[in-house]
């Protein structure tokens, strides 16, 4: 599998573009890793991976989106951005995953990239906007991956994304990025409407013959004002997905993403053990995407001139945040414990990151969930080039102690009235 595996990539992806992937995700990522795990040892804690919003517009409305999609257009700008990723670099990043909105919206974006040959970029897209222009562009920058979002068939589609015709603008987007050899993914957000199509040995084969070379499943999380906690994987399906994963890695010749374990299977949060954070569209800087709460901005003012660095390793909120997720679950704190969220941006009045202003009223209104946490049920990877780079470069660092979340999390009988409850709800 990994010789037919590293075939497809020699064959398949551009040979420059291969060496930037090689070179600058890999090689420089695990040292920015490296740095980042030498940090800890002193209790700093700077995010080796950003995940930025670049903008808030995006031509399609998703079911159960919680960005602010439909407001006045907020983009950051070149200049800010050029700041951003030097100020990041300073500290070892070479890695930052652009998402939106719809960051093939934004007027600048591969313009923004191209300043940056050093780096890596994932930009979470659509496929919408990808002309043959534009995947021409992306083979000469050579530094920027897209990951391009497919929901289901093309009903599916169609009714996930609030949209007509949806599918077949997102393949044909794919198709040109194919097309110029560009090192190319497809990412899905698991659901109760896609589940059984999607998460299928037949759709990574097809994928497998189009070209793709990475995928990724995500597990779709009720945020936001029109939360449609109807569409929630089942704690059966979640393990499912996680089974499915974990089966696919050891048999298919393409990547599999995941976020969200280690190489035992163990669950784990990015943004507790600080490995990613995240940027809104404003500049706001957050623990992660679906926490739309912040209390520093990349922007320095009169009131906080201090630069990048010390923000995130001065920040209490963030600390704070950490600690608590950490302390918690290995989980998602927001899904299982939304109360101890609510009580911490409280307590630090940190700033509602939305237009609409309500993220503290949905986040007092969330149903406590389970999340990836499975006490008991972990599946190890059965890949042993997985479970390798794993145990060195995508862990817990150490940061949940042994035994301390049982004391703090979600009781036991809450756990199991969650489940009981979503698997009724999702059943009917």
């Amino acid at each position: 599998m990994h010789l037919q595996l590293l075939k497809r990539l020699l064959l398949e992806t551009d040979k420059r573009l291969l060496w930037k992937l090689a070179w600058n995700m890999g090689w420089k990522g695990m040292l920015s890793v490296q740095k980042h795990k030498s940090r800890l040892k002193r209790g700093e804690v700077f995010p080796p991976f950003l995940y930025v919003s670049i903008i808030n517009s995006c031509n399609l409305r998703c079911q159960g989106c919680w960005v602010d999609v439909a407001a006045k257009q907020q983009t950051i700008g070149p200049e800010a951005f050029a700041k951003l990723v030097h100020e990041a670099q300073e500290m070892g990043n070479v890695f930052f995953g652009v998402v939106g909105g719809e960051p093939f919206m934004h007027p600048h974006l591969l313009d923004m990239l191209a300043k940056h040959p050093d780096c890596y970029f994932q930009v979470f897209t659509n496929g919408h906007f990808i002309t043959e222009e534009r995947a021409k562009r992306l083979r000469q920058l050579g530094n920027v991956t897209p990951l391009i979002s497919v929901e289901g068939s093309e009903i599916i589609s169609d009714q996930r994304r609030g949209r007509n015709g949806v599918l077949s603008k997102t393949m044909e987007g794919l198709h040109h990025c194919l097309k110029q050899k560009v090192f190319t993914g497809v990412c899905t957000s698991l659901c109760q409407t896609n589940f059984d199509d999607l998460l299928q040995e037949k759709w990574v084969d097809r994928l497998i013959d189009m070209g793709v070379l990475y995928t990724w499943f995500h597990v779709y999380r009720p945020m936001g004002p029109d939360a449609n906690p109807q569409l929630c994987l089942t704690p059966e399906q979640q393990r499912q997905a996680r089974q499915f994963v974990v089966e696919m890695r050891a048999k298919k010749p393409i990547i599999i993403v995941d976020a969200y374990f280690d190489g035992e299977g163990q669950a784990l949060c990015p943004a507790a053990t600080g490995i990613s954070h995240h940027i809104n569209p404003w500049g706001g800087i957050e623990p992660c995407p679906i926490v739309q709460f912040t209390k520093e901005s990349i922007h320095a003012t009169e009131a906080d001139p201090r630069p990048l660095r010390e923000k995130f390793l001065n920040s209490e909120y963030l600390r704070d945040f950490r600690k608590l997720a950490a302390n918690t679950t290995r989980g998602c704190i927001v899904l299982e414990r939304p109360d101890l969220l609510k009580d911490l941006v409280e307590k630090h009045g940190a700033k509602d990151g939305t237009v609409r202003g309500t993220a503290l009223s949905e986040l007092a209104a969330l149903t406590v969930r389970t999340s990836q946490y499975n006490p008991g049920g972990e599946i190890p990877e059965k890949n042993w080039l997985y479970r390798l780079a794993k145990r060195y470069w995508f862990n817990d660092f150490g940061v949940y102690e042994q035994n301390a979340h049982e004391a703090l999390s979600a009781p036991a009988v809450l756990r199991k009235q969650a489940m009981s409850s979503q698997a009724a709800s999702c059943a009917q």
